[in-house]
C-alpha cells in the first residue's frame, strides 16, 4: 500500500475511534463554528433568489474544500520530496495520517447520534415525557410536543437511520474517494441544507442549490448505507432478506431520493413500521408507510443505536478498503499514459 493509500485508510479508521472514544464536544466543534459563520454570511448575502442561494452555497462549499486540497497537496509534496530522507518522509506521512484522522471526527456525527438516540429511548422507558421532548431536538426537527412516546419513539429510530446514512457512511466515503477536500466538502454541504434546505416561505429558492447539492452528495451513500443496514440485520436479531425485501419495496416511496433508503432497509432489519404523519414547525406532512413490521416503541431506540454501531464498523471497513484500491489504481492509470 503506497503512504498516501495508507495515511487516507488509517486516518479514516483513527477518525472513527476518535469519534467513539470522545463523540462531538459540547462547545467548540468545527461544525458549529463552520456553521456560525454561513449564519453570517447568510444575513448578509440572503435574496429571495436560487442564484443568490448557488454563489451563498458555491463559496462556502468551495473555499474549505480547496484549502483542504491545498494541505493534503502540500502534505504530498513533503513525501515526494523526501524520498531520501526516512524520517522527514514518515514524518509527512504521519502528520497527513492524523489530519486526515481529526477531520474525519469532526465530520463525523456518529456516535453522538447513538447516544441521543440510547438516551431518548432510556427517557421514554422511564415514561419521562418531558425529558423526552427536551431531547428530541438534537435528533430531528419535528415538533415534540405533540409527540407521545410512540411517536417520539418513531421519530428517534427514523433519525437514528437517517442520519447513519448523512453522518456517517457518506462523510466516510467522501473521504475515501476525495481525501481531505470530499470530508469536509461533504460537512460543509450538508451542514448547508440543515441550516437553508427547507422548503418553506425564506428557503424555497435561496435554499434550493443546498438541498440540490445534498441531494445528489448523499445519493449513492444512501444506498451503500442501506445495503451495509440489510447486511447487518443479524446484529440485531433481523433477516438480510427481509430488510433487503422491505427496501426493494418500500425505500422509493419516500419524498425524500435518499432518507427513504436508510430508513426502508432500518425498518425491514429491525421488524418495524416507520412513516406515517410528521409534525415540523412548518407544518405537517403525510409520509408513505415503511416497513410491514410493528410500530416503533421505547426499547426500539436501543436496537436502532445498536445496529447504527455495526453499519458505522462496516462502513468504516469498506471506506479503507476503498482508499487503498483507489489509491493503487490512480498510479496505474497514470503510468498507462
Amino acid at each position: 500500500m503506497r503512504a498516501s493509500s495508507r495515511a487516507r485508510a488509517y486516518g479514516l479508521l483513527l477518525g472513527v475511534v476518535l469519534d467513539m472514544l470522545f463523540a462531538d464536544p459540547a462547545r467548540g466543534h468545527p461544525v458549529a463554528g463552520f456553521g456560525r459563520v454561513a449564519a453570517r454570511l447568510e444575513r448578509a448575502a440572503y435574496r429571495d433568489s436560487r442564484l443568490a442561494g448557488v454563489a451563498y452555497t458555491a463559496l462556502l462549499v468551495g473555499g474549505p474544500a480547496v484549502v483542504a486540497g491545498r494541505v493534503e497537496r502540500g502534505l504530498a509534496r513533503a513525501r515526494a520530496g523526501s524520498r531520501g530522507e526516512h524520517r522527514a518522509r514518515c514524518g509527512a506521512g504521519l502528520a497527513a495520517t492524523a489530519l486526515t484522522a481529526v477531520v474525519t471526527w469532526a465530520v463525523l456525527g456518529g456516535a453522538s447520534l447513538r447516544r441521543e438516540g440510547r438516551a431518548l429511548g432510556g427517557e421514554l422507558a422511564r415514561s419521562d415525557l418531558a425529558a423526552a421532548r427536551r431531547r428530541l431536538p438534537s435528533l430531528c426537527g419535528r415538533d415534540p410536543s405533540v409527540l407521545d412516546t410512540g411517536g417520539l419513539s418513531r421519530a428517534g429510530v427514523e433519525s437514528l437511520a437517517e442520519n447513519t446514512s448523512d453522518a456517517v457512511v457518506a462523510p466516510l466515503l467522501w473521504g475515501a474517494v476525495g481525501g481531505l477536500p470530499g470530508l469536509v466538502a461533504y460537512r460543509a454541504v450538508n451542514t448547508l441544507d440543515a441550516m437553508v434546505g427547507y422548503r418553506n416561505a425564506r428557503y424555497r429558492r435561496f435554499g434550493w442549490a443546498a438541498a440540490r447539492a445534498d441531494d445528489l452528495a448523499n445519493l449513492l451513500p444512501a444506498r451503500v448505507c442501506a445495503v451495509l443496514t440489510c447486511a447487518c440485520a443479524p446484529v440485531v436479531g433481523g433477516s438480510p432478506a427481509r430488510a433487503w425485501r422491505t427496501l426493494r419495496r418500500d425505500g422509493r416511496r419516500h419524498p425524500s431520493p435518499n432518507a427513504g433508503m436508510a430508513e426502508a432497509a432500518f425498518a425491514g432489519a429491525a421488524g418495524l413500521r416507520l412513516g406515517g404523519e410528521l409534525r415540523y414547525a412548518h407544518g405537517v406532512e403525510h409520509r408513505p408507510e415503511l416497513g410491514s413490521g410493528r410500530r416503533p416503541g421505547a426499547e426500539d431506540l436501543q436496537v436502532a443505536a445498536r445496529l447504527s454501531g455495526a453499519v458505522t464498523v462496516a462502513a468504516v471497513g469498506l471506506s479503507a478498503g476503498l482508499a487503498a484500491v483507489l489509491a493503487a489504481v490512480r498510479p496505474a492509470a497514470g503510468g498507462a499514459r
